[in-house]
């Protein structure tokens, strides 16, 4: 299965400009060069000296890897995974050899280690290290799978279709209008819970799918149902992940509005500040409401497919205060252009 990031592709290359994508890569390749000067020394006070030597080759190619892969991201996915491999292999033995004839003449230090030894270091640790996030993808990827499969339950438990169905026949005779609407707004979201996209889409279609919704859903229980909609400073087109707004709402409905006879509000904010757009959503909370099980997997699901798409730079906190249960949700800005 293919992985996805920022881009909103399906390819199996990292997004090498995401920070929690260069953090990880540090960390896993300095791993890799403390394994190699471990092998290397002799004695175990010898260990810092052989890192310090393996560092000196290792950490100056791989940050300008990591610029050179951040700023070629684009045409480097637009090979194919296989073609870009090679690509980066090359360009990593390339920059390995180069930095290491321009060392050893501006400092050197006795015998430099062979270009051989350096050139199966620099493929290891590239292959290490793409295959790691190769891995890690495939692992996160069932999130988007599941998380559709779980909102198409959610669509078609019993007593939505139910209480819909009957929502609308109640309304041919004397509001054929507003039952044809939410005939239309039913189809649009199976449509949408069907399809197997797994690409980024722009915000406001989410917005949209939470509108349709909400409004199926305000047929049946009427003015229990009030919603405040703070979008004055939404981005329209900063993209995120499929299903990100409806699994939430329908939360918000289901254990928040509900189980209150009063029913209550819920709030939906977005908005941008600077590079980064934030999500709220807020709605009456009930005692033990948390224990829902569909609550908790709802926010797992989404908090796994954030971080298959944006890594360390999105975050997601949970939780309730005063009566009010809220989900907050800040990930980067990307623009849909």
């Amino acid at each position: 299965m293919a992985s996805i990031n920022q881009t909103g592709a399906g390819i199996r290359l990292p997004n090498f400009c995401n920070f929690g994508v260069m953090l990880r890569t540090l960390v896993l390749v300095n791993g890799l060069a403390l394994g190699a000067a471990v092998l290397r020394a002799r004695t175990l006070d010898d260990i810092e000296t052989q890192f310090f030597l393996v560092a000196v080759y290792t950490e100056p190619v791989l940050v300008v890897s990591l610029l050179i892969a951040c700023a070629a991201r684009r045409p480097l996915y637009a090979l194919g995974y296989y073609p870009a491999l090679a690509v980066l292999a090359l360009v990593e033995l390339a920059l390995v050899g180069g930095w290491a004839i321009a060392f050893d003449r501006l400092l050197p230090l006795g015998a430099p280690p062979s270009f051989w030894h350096l050139a199966f270091f620099t493929l290891f640790a590239t292959g290490t290290t793409l295959g790691y996030f190769d891995l890690r993808s495939r692992a996160l990827s069932p999130a988007v799978a599941e998380a559709r499969i779980q909102a198409l339950q959610a669509r078609i438990r019993p007593h939505f279709l139910y209480n819909s169905i009957n929502t609308v026949l109640s309304l041919i005779r004397k509001e054929p209008k507003r039952a044809e609407s939410a005939l239309e707004d039913l189809a649009d979201l199976f449509r949408v819970l069907m399809a197997d996209d797994r690409s980024l889409q722009p915000v406001a279609k989410e917005i949209e799918i939470a509108r349709q919704y909400l409004a199926i859903e305000q047929l049946r229980l009427g003015e229990r149902l009030r919603i405040a909609w703070l979008l004055e400073e939404m981005p329209a087109d900063a993209l995120v992940p499929a299903l990100l707004v409806q699994p939430l709402v329908e939360n918000a409905v289901y254990h928040g509005i509900e189980p209150l006879e009063g029913g209550g509000e819920i709030t939906i904010e977005v908005k941008r500040a600077g590079e980064r757009v934030s999500f709220r959503l807020a709605n009456p909370y009930r005692a033990g409401g948390e224990a829902h099980e569909g609550n908790r997997m709802a926010i797992a699901n989404i908090r796994e497919r954030l971080q298959l798409h944006f890594d360390a730079e999105a975050t997601m906190n949970a939780g309730h205060a005063d009566g009010v249960w809220e989900v907050r949700i800040v990930l980067p800005y990307i623009a849909a252009s």
